[in-house]
């Protein structure tokens, strides 16, 4: 069957985890021993080779509740024309997210919410694939009328009418070619949270901190929040290793109250932190705004916890944020984030990206590459996160040379992940979980024995 005339046949999912907790990757002060893992779904579609992939990010346990949700969404997906589908998302954000029964579970907010965003990123990835454009090109070469028409304003329209966003994308396309060509030769600019795992040892964190300014990196982020006089120490560390001219961000995983943030946040403000993150409760709109007026010049940065354009509205009404951190994962998919990169955008704050989880890097890219093509213009204080795991499972892996992201030129979102690898790590009967399932009762027999 053609392209024109196919036909969403199936919705395949994958419960996928890696054993990230033993070698600590990862751990922060509220996370000390996460698994990466996605939920993981493929759009099977009737056109031979047409394929949409999409998922979610958690850190092992409970991932098995997230694909449980994306299966919930099976019947609003399967017996779709996928022309239908590429040429209006939309229409299927709008019907996930209007489903009056599912809405309960929300609305618009939880794991109910991030399947959505599952599902509806798989159908962009198909429409990308389509058109035979990676991602960021697609939505850069997007009519700005049609990009409008992506936008859910609903609860978003006393910040930003469709006529400011339509404005803003025509705006947008004024130099578009000169910064995409810019993009194809130099990449995007990105930071490493590599060196900065709160499990690591001070010389594991002076190592890859120093080796990430080799690699061209001019940003750093350390995990903070469990111990003051260990954060210290790790700043002074971390500092001492990169020098006085390399920014050096701080993240807290939403690990203290207001006043704890600020208390902490001056104790290390010696270290001249970039910015701090996640401070506190990703619902606290108005405890952002208190830190963030008793922390400056230190700025605050949070979004990889919040749920939906509402908060993200309200944060920037308040003056709540310095950096708005979008996760390509979290909230309800492209759609979402479009609306959000567009508040930011008449805010004139900049968007520096969560993207610190399995496939998150890979996503994410494409987003701020769009931004800086056709809508916000600049990389000005813009940076995307960059980790250094697990990108050799996706078939088009991110690539990041002296400190940027190349952009990618392959069709789709790079969800793709490659067969081998889902079958190895598909819990609880991958081969990797099989096998290590095998050993730990081989162990504890010979306990028993002993």
């Amino acid at each position: 069957m053609s392209a024109d005339t196919a036909r969403i046949v199936a919705v395949d999912t994958y419960d996928i985890r890696f054993p990230t907790s033993r070698e600590l990757d990862g751990s922060d002060a509220m996370n000390p021993d996460p698994d990466y893992s996605a939920a993981y779904l493929i759009l099977r579609t009737s056109a031979e080779g047409l394929e949409g992939h999409g998922f979610t990010f958690t850190i092992g346990r409970g991932n098995d509740v997230q694909v449980a949700a994306i299966e919930a969404l099976r019947e609003h997906v399967v017996g779709r024309s996928v022309a239908e589908l590429c040429a209006d998302p939309a229409s299927l954000h709008r019907d996930l997210i209007g489903d009056s029964q599912l809405r309960w579970l929300g609305p618009e907010k939880g794991v109910m919410h991030m399947a959505i965003g599952a599902v509806v990123n798989a159908a962009w990835d198909l429409a990308a694939k389509r058109e035979g454009k990676p991602l960021w090109q697609f939505l850069a070469d997007a009519d700005p009328q049609w990009l409008v028409s992506q936008v859910d304003f609903r609860y978003i329209a006393d910040a930003i009418s469709p006529e400011r966003a339509l404005e803003l994308l025509r705006r947008g396309k004024d130099g578009a070619a000169q910064r995409t060509a810019e993009l194809l030769r130099r990449g995007y600019p990105a930071y490493t949270t590599s060196p900065g795992w709160l499990g690591y040892s001070d010389e594991k964190l002076t190592r890859l901190a120093r080796q990430a300014v080799a690699d061209g990196f001019r940003q750093i982020k350390l995990k903070v929040g469990a111990d003051l006089e260990d954060d210290v120490r790790r700043c002074r560390t971390a500092r001492a290793a990169v020098g006085p001219d390399i920014r050096m961000a701080i993240d807290a995983n939403q690990r203290w109250g207001v006043e704890q943030a600020v208390t902490w946040t001056t104790a290390l403000a010696e270290f001249d932190p970039y910015w701090i993150e996640e401070p506190t409760s990703p619902d606290d709109v108005l405890g952002h705004a208190a830190i963030r007026r008793q922390v400056a010049p230190i700025r605050v940065a949070t979004g990889e916890h919040v749920q939906n354009r509402i908060v993200f509205k309200q944060l920037l009404q308040a003056g709540a944020v310095d950096i708005v951190q979008i996760d390509a994962a979290r909230v309800g998919g492209v759609n979402e984030n479009l609306a959000i990169l567009l508040l930011a955008a008449h805010y004139g704050v900049p968007v520096c990206p969560h993207a610190g989880g399995v496939g998150l890097c890979e996503l994410v890219q494409h987003l701020s590459m769009f931004d800086y093509a056709a809508l916000s213009g600049t990389t000005e204080d813009r940076v995307i996160e960059y980790v250094d795991h697990l990108h050799q499972h996706f078939l088009d892996p991110v690539v990041v040379d002296d400190g940027h992201y190349r952009a990618p030129t392959a069709p789709g979102f790079s969800a793709a992940m490659h067969g081998a690898s889902i079958e190895t790590y598909r819990y609880p009967d991958g081969d990797f979980w099989t096998a290590d399932l095998a050993a730990r009762r081989a162990d504890e027999q010979q306990e028993v024995r002993a």
